[in-house]
């Protein structure tokens, strides 16, 4: 009984051990911490980065990726790329729009305007679906929002794409990537050495086109960021100054107080 109870113990230990060295194979990393310009109470966008970024999404993430929120003219506003009006104008009218119907009930294409969405690649969800192996491009617009780890997972991700280790099995069109749950992904490798030759001239390394890229991002997440900033450190100064006024008043009303009463 006893000899029967040992064999299943031991069975028992080497099956733990199988499964928690398959858990620990799987198990994700921690995202890398990056030292963002838009971050803390006086955080700003770094605006050169932004039309780096800018470029990045529309030369190698568009083809996949929406953002639905956002306008063209959001390029030019304060706050973000901060490109002029005829940089915007420009990059508009680079994208055909379906427009209508004309007076004949026709859709028709024509040139984009800063007034009109981002294009998106694909005409519905279903589109999408398909043409990506049944894995959904999610909307980029407000993605750094929406995962968690924010500016910092997704740059992990970006980053995160090596071969797997030995054992480790992936179906046809997916890719390790150490920093995604379960350690798989089905979007390959976007960014690599050289895809991108940035206008201003800096080195498109892989490292630098996903931190403009995440950038970008963190921006279309949040556009409204640097001003809130402003706002928040305006009302903390004026919360300090209020303060101290205040005290110092109370001290005053105080010390006219006779302390025998």
């Amino acid at each position: 009984m006893i000899k029967f109870k040992y064999k299943n113990f031991i069975a028992i230990l080497i099956i733990s051990l199988f499964f928690s060295k398959s858990i620990f194979a799987a198990e994700t990393v921690k995202p890398i911490k990056v030292d963002w310009s838009f971050k803390g109470l006086t955080g700003k966008f770094d605006r050169a980065s932004l039309q780096r970024g800018f470029q990045v999404y529309k030369e190698v993430c568009a083809s996949c990726h929406s953002m639905q929120y956002l306008s063209y003219r959001n390029l030019g506003e304060p706050g973000g790329p901060e490109f002029s009006k005829e940089e915007v104008k420009a990059i508009s009218a680079s994208v055909e729009v379906q427009d209508g119907p004309d007076s004949q009930g026709e859709m028709f294409t024509r040139p984009g305007k800063p007034s009109d969405k981002f294009v998106s690649p694909y005409p519905n969800m279903e589109a999408s679906i398909a043409a990506n192996g049944g894995a959904y491009p999610p909307d980029m617009s407000v993605l750094v929002k929406a995962r968690p780890g924010g500016a910092n997972y997704i740059y992990s991700v970006l980053m995160g794409y090596e071969d797997p280790p030995s054992g480790f099995v992936l179906d046809e069109g997916v890719y390790y990537n150490k920093y995604m749950t379960g350690n798989k992904i089905k979007m390959s490798k976007p960014l690599l050495e050289g895809i991108v030759e940035y206008s201003d001239g800096t080195l498109a390394s892989e490292e630098q086109m996903a931190k403009d890229v995440t950038t970008f991002l963190a921006w279309a997440a949040e556009p409204e960021l640097e001003t809130r900033h402003k706002t928040g450190f305006k009302v903390l100064v004026y919360l300090i100054l209020l303060s101290i006024l205040v005290y110092l008043s109370m001290k005053k009303v105080w010390s006219r107080i006779d302390p025998e009463i």
